[in-house]
């Protein structure tokens, strides 16, 4: 008996829609991440791109544990000479909520053509509203 490999044809993804209000910010990362790349699939194959459509709403209502909101810090460099920028996690929530939970996600998909690919089908609000209902995606409850 061998294994099966899925071909890139035969990939049907779904949509799905998850509310991060009260949840911590890393477990739904984490799961959103599980959803893009189709491991939670029993049909999933490794090197090809099998992954769902993932909506996250309520993100200003994430919850980071712990003392991470004044403690943990986001770093990019701009590529010149001593241009790191830091931004602290209050002030991020406070202001781009939908980033934060972005680069949580982006953390947790690998850095390849297959991630980057996994990411476009990642749509990411601050709040209740979105403009996926065509979609009929389905409620995915943690």
């Amino acid at each position: 008996m061998s294994t099966y490999m899925q071909k890139p044809h035969e990939v049907v993804r779904k949509w799905y829609i998850i509310d991060a209000a009260g949840k911590p910010l890393g477990r739904v990362a984490a799961k959103v991440a599980t959803l893009l790349r189709g491991k939670h699939k029993p049909t999933f194959t490794p090197h090809v791109d099998c992954g769902d459509h993932v909506i996250v709403i309520n993100c200003k209502d994430a919850v980071l544990t712990g003392k991470k909101l004044t403690q943990k810090y986001y770093y990019r460099h701009t590529g010149y000479i001593g241009h790191l920028k830091s931004i602290r996690y209050d002030k991020m929530m406070r202001e781009n909520p939908q980033r934060a939970m972005y680069l949580a996600v982006k953390g947790m998909i690998p850095n390849n053509t297959i991630g980057r690919k996994a990411l476009t089908r990642l749509r990411v609000y601050a709040g209740e509203e979105h403009m996926h209902s065509a979609q009929q995606p389905e409620k995915f409850d943690m």
